[in-house]
């Protein structure tokens, strides 16, 4: 009986608690279209729409949008946002490659010429949290 309370505590112990990241973002210039929110886990993978651990199209309303990802394993996650203002399911970008419609990421990370790293971009989640993303 002893062993088996034992035994149970360490399992306990051991079993790591899944956790949610909310994602708040904010600053799109219209409610038009809809906000492409993709979750990463890797730097290998950052920011490759396409090759997300998560993704999630979601409405703008009052030019904001929430999006909860759940049953994450703790870690450290980084997450793209894009506002898909015609709705043609890629982000826009003019014939020098700059984007032409709205796009943020974690910790409002930004590089000059380039989307930013994951080690710029990614957020400790070792439990519930909420973070907010503001596009420009």
């Amino acid at each position: 009986m002893l062993k088996w309370f034992f035994a149970s505590v360490l399992l306990a112990l051991l079993h790591k608690e899944n956790v949610s990241l909310e994602v708040k973002v904010s600053g799109f210039p219209s409610n038009k279209g809809q906000a492409y929110v993709a979750l990463f886990n890797s730097s290998e993978t950052f920011p490759s729409y396409g090759k997300q651990l998560n993704g999630k199209i979601v409405a703008i309303d009052q030019l904001k949008c929430k999006v909860t990802f759940t049953n994450l394993s703790p870690g450290s996650y980084a997450i793209a946002v894009y506002h898909d203002v015609n709705k043609n399911d890629k982000l826009d970008k003019n014939v020098l490659g700059m984007p032409t419609e709205s796009y943020g990421f974690s910790n409002n990370a930004r590089a000059t010429f380039s989307a930013p790293s994951y080690q710029d971009a990614k957020v400790s989640c070792t439990k519930d949290k909420a973070i907010n993303i503001t596009v420009k």
